[in-house]
């Protein structure tokens, strides 16, 4: 065997005999947005699709959150909105607002949101639980992550489908 060639499976050998980095059950795979000045993330699998803004058509007596519903492919899917839902001033459109629809169990919706930020990744033992003000069943967050130097507001995804409406 040639030198090269020993050094490639012996440098293989001493990886495959360290402990893993932090195996798949380490790790929290999120997309983040932004509503107004405040970044939250969502798991990543719990994301149906994410599309530009299209029409809605308006739903009568139902809370001023709830802007309406919009046609994805044949399913007629209600549409939150997260600036009045979080209680942030409500601006104008803006190019890179979109409608994110989410999907857990049998419950989908779409929610609007001001900007699409990033898919990332982060350690379990990077989240820590929802602050003590918020804590309980009908708390929307789920968790607080640190990323680096910024700190990013997990959201329960089942209690943004709940129906309050």
């Amino acid at each position: 065997m040639s030198n090269k060639l020993q050094e490639v499976v012996s440098k293989q050998k001493k990886q495959q005999m360290k402990p893993s980095e932090g195996s798949a059950d380490d790790i929290l795979q999120l997309v983040s947005f932004v509503v107004g000045e405040e970044e939250y993330a969502i798991p990543i699998l719990t994301i149906q699709e994410i599309i530009k803004p299209i029409d809605h058509t308006r739903v009568p007596r139902t809370p001023a959150h709830v802007l309406g519903v919009f046609n994805l492919r044949g399913s007629v899917i209600p549409l939150i909105d997260l600036r009045i839902k979080f209680g942030v001033p409500v601006t104008n459109k803006s190019e890179d607002m979109r409608y994110i629809v989410l999907k857990d169990g049998n419950d989908t919706a779409g929610f609007v949101i001001d900007r699409l930020n990033q898919a990332m990744r982060i350690r379990k033992k990077n989240i820590d639980p929802a602050p003590e003000a918020v804590v309980g069943d009908k708390s929307l967050i789920d968790g607080v992550g640190k990323q680096d130097d910024k700190i990013i507001t997990i959201l329960r995804v089942s209690k943004l489908l709940e129906r309050d409406f």
